[in-house]
C-alpha cells in the first residue's frame, strides 16, 4: 500500500512529546511490512537541519498562503522511510517549539500554519505536488492535521483518510473569524464539519470528516466517549464509535533498550541486572541525593501539568518523605507547579531531586536508575514511559487510566502468586491513593528480594515493540481501502454518515495552550 504519514513532529528530527516518538517509529514499521510509506512534515528549522539533502520537487501556490509553497523531499533518517517536508517560511521559519513562544504563548498564527500544511498535504494525496506518487491512504494526527481530512471531504476521488486521536483536549480551537480568514470551503462550516460552539475546531475537523478514527489505546478509545474525557466531542465520538479503534501505542526498542543505551554506565538486562544497581548509585550521586541502596528511588519524566498528576505528587511529599524513600523528577511546565518542586527540593534536600527542561540522555538514566516510575496522570491515552520503565526494568506506579491500564499489571494476591503482574496501579486520582500505591511498592521492595526480581523481569519480557501495533494498523488500512491480502472485495463504503444535529453535549474544550 502507499501510505502518506502526517504529522507535525517526528523523533529524532523535532519532537515536543508523544507524537514525536509514534510519528517517528510508526511509519518505519509499516514499511518493514512491505508498504511504501511516506512522512509529511512542516519545514522547521531544525527538521531542515538534520534532515540530510533535501529537493525540491514541487512549488505550491496554496489558498490563504501569501507566498508560493515550496515542497522538499528527502529521506528519514535511519529508514527507508521517504520524507516530504512543507516549506513554507512564512509560516515555519521560526526559532523554538512548533507550537508556542518563548513566554508559553500560542503562535498567534497557528491556525494560518497549519492549514498552510494541510493544504500541502492535501495537494500530496491528490497527486498534485508528487506526481510519480500517490497514496491509497492518508494517515493524519492530531489537531494539526484535522482539516486535511475535512478539505480531502471536498473532493470526489480521493484517498482513503485516517485520523489518530492522541490526545483530545488539544483541540486547534480558534474564533470563527478564522474560517473565514483562511477561505476554507463554505459547506466546512457546519454541524457536520469543523463548526463547534460557534468556534473552529481543526480537531473536530479530522474527527467529523476521516473514514475512520483510531486513538492510541483500547481503554481511551472508550473513554473519550464519555463526558469526563470527551470536552464537548463525545456526543460526535459516540456517534462515530462503529468507526473508532484504539491501537495500543509502540515503543522504539532500539532508542530505548538497557542492553545497548549509550547514555547508561552501566547497561544490563535481564541476566546482568546487578548492572542496574550501578545505575542507581549513579544516578543518585549525579543529582545530589545520597547513594543509599536501601531507599526506594521513584522516577518521574514529564510535562509538569495538571493532567500528569505532578500536584498529585506534590501533595504527597510530606507523608511519602517519612518513609525510606527519595524521588527525582525531570520536566518543565507551569511555573506554578515548577516553584512547588523548587521549594520542596530545598526542604528535602536528601530526598528530592528535580530538573527543570528537558534532557534525553537524564531520561535514560533516569529509566535506568530508578527502582520505581511515578506516572499518577490524570488521563493518558497511551503514555511511553511506563514502557520503557518496564522495559528497563523499573516497576511502574500508575493511576489506572487509559494506556496506563491498558499496558500495567496490578500487583495483588492472585497476579503475585501467578507472576503476572508488571506493576502496581491506583484509583481514584488523588493524593490518598497515590501514596497508598508508593507505600504497597515499598514494602514490597523491602520484602523477599527474590519476589521483588521476578517483578521485575515479568515487566521486562513484555513485548511493546511496534511490530505488533504496525500490523494492526496495516490490517485496518486494509479495512478501510476496501482491500485484503488477497485482493478481495472489502466492506462497503465508509464514507461517513451525516451528523445529527445535537451530538454536542458534555463540558466545553479546554482554553488551554496547544503544546503537547
Amino acid at each position: 500500500m502507499n501510505i502518506l504519514y502526517c504529522s507535525s513532529e517526528a523523533y529524532p528530527l523535532i519532537k515536543t512529546g508523544g507524537l514525536g516518538d509514534v510519528s517517528g517509529s510508526l511509519p518505519g514499521a509499516l514499511q518493514e511490512l512491505g508498504n511504501d510509506v511516506r512522512l509529511v512534515l512542516p519545514a522547521y528549522p531544525e527538521v531542515r537541519e538534520h534532515a540530510g539533502p533535501l529537493s525540491s520537487i514541487a512549488s505550491l501556490t496554496l489558498s490563504g498562503a501569501p507566498q508560493p509553497v515550496e515542497i522538499l523531499k528527502g529521506q528519514f533518517p535511519h529508514s527507508r522511510v521517504e520524507l516530504y517536508l512543507v516549506d513554507s517560511p512564512v509560516h515555519f521559519q521560526r526559532p523554538g517549539n512548533p507550537y508556542v513562544q518563548e513566554d508559553g504563548s500560542d503562535w498567534p498564527d497557528n491556525a494560518a500554519r497549519f492549514a498552510t500544511f494541510a493544504r500541502a498535504i492535501v495537494a500530496l494525496a491528490l497527486g498534485e505536488a508528487d506526481p510519480h506518487w500517490t497514496p491509497d491512504l492518508v494517515h493524519c494526527n492530531d489537531w494539526q492535521t484535522g482539516l486535511v481530512p475535512a478539505l480531502l471531504s471536498q473532493h470526489g476521488t480521493r484517498p482513503a483518510t485516517l485520523f489518530t486521536i492522541h490526545n483530545l483536549s488539544y483541540q486547534g480551537l480558534f474564533p470563527k473569524a478564522a474560517f473565514t480568514a483562511l477561505e476554507l470551503p463554505d459547506t466546512l462550516w457546519s454541524i457536520d464539519g469543523v463548526e463547534f460552539h460557534d468556534k473552529l475546531s481543526f480537531l473536530k475537523g479530522g474527527i467529523a470528516c476521516s473514514d475512520w478514527l483510531t486513538t492510541v489505546s483500547p481503554t481511551y478509545a472508550q473513554e473519550i466517549c464519555t463526558a469526563e474525557f470527551g470536552y464537548g466531542l463525545e456526543g460526535l465520538l459516540k456517534y462515530r464509535a462503529a468507526n473508532l479503534t484504539g491501537i495500543l501505542n509502540g515503543m522504539d526498542c532500539e532508542v530505548w533498550n538497557p542492553a545497548t543505551d549509550a547514555h547508561l554506565e552501566h547497561t544490563y538486562d535481564v541476566h546482568t541486572l546487578q548492572h542496574k544497581a550501578l545505575n542507581k548509585a549513579a544516578l543518585q550521586q549525579e543529582l545530589g541525593l545520597p547513594a543509599d541502596a536501601g531507599s526506594l528511588l521513584l522516577g518521574h519524566i514529564g510535562r509538569l501539568v495538571e493532567q500528569k498528576g505532578v500536584d498529585l505528587i506534590l501533595d504527597t511529599l510530606d507523608e511519602l518523605f517519612q518513609l525510606p524513600v527519595q524521588l527525582v523528577i525531570l520536566g518543565d511546565g507551569e511555573e506554578l507547579l515548577e516553584s512547588r518542586l523548587q521549594e520542596a527540593a530545598a526542604r528535602y534536600p536528601h530526598q528530592l531531586a528535580i530538573h527543570i527542561g528537558y534532557d534525553e540522555p537524564l531520561a535514560h538514566r533516569i529509566e535506568a536508575g530508578s527502582d520505581c516510575f511515578l506516572m499518577p496522570s490524570r488521563y493518558e491515552p497511551c503514555g511511553l514511559n511506563q514502557m520503557y520503565s518496564l522495559h528497563y526494568g523499573t516497576v511502574p506506579i500508575v493511576h489506572s487510566t487509559g494506556g496506563l491500564a491498558d499496558t500495567v499489571i496490578d500487583l495483588n494476591d492472585m497476579t503475585a502468586r501467578d507472576y503476572t503482574a508488571t506493576g502496581f496501579t491506583f484509583e481514584p486520582d488523588t493524593p490518598a491513593a497515590l501514596l497508598d500505591a508508593c507505600q504497597r511498592a515499598l514494602a514490597y521492595y523491602q520484602g523477599s528480594r527474590v519476589d521483588w526480581w521476578k517483578l521485575v523481569i515479568t515487566g521486562m519480557k513484555k513485548d511493546f515493540s511496534w511490530s505488533n501495533s504496525a500490523q494492526q494498523y496495516l490490517s485496518l488500512y486494509e479495512r478501510v481501502c476496501q482491500v485484503t491480502p488477497e485482493g478481495d472485495a472489502g466492506p462497503g463504503n465508509l464514507d461517513y454518515p451525516v451528523i445529527p444535529p445535537s451530538p454536542l453535549k458534555g463540558k466545553s474544550p479546554p482554553q488551554q495552550s496547544m503544546m503537547r
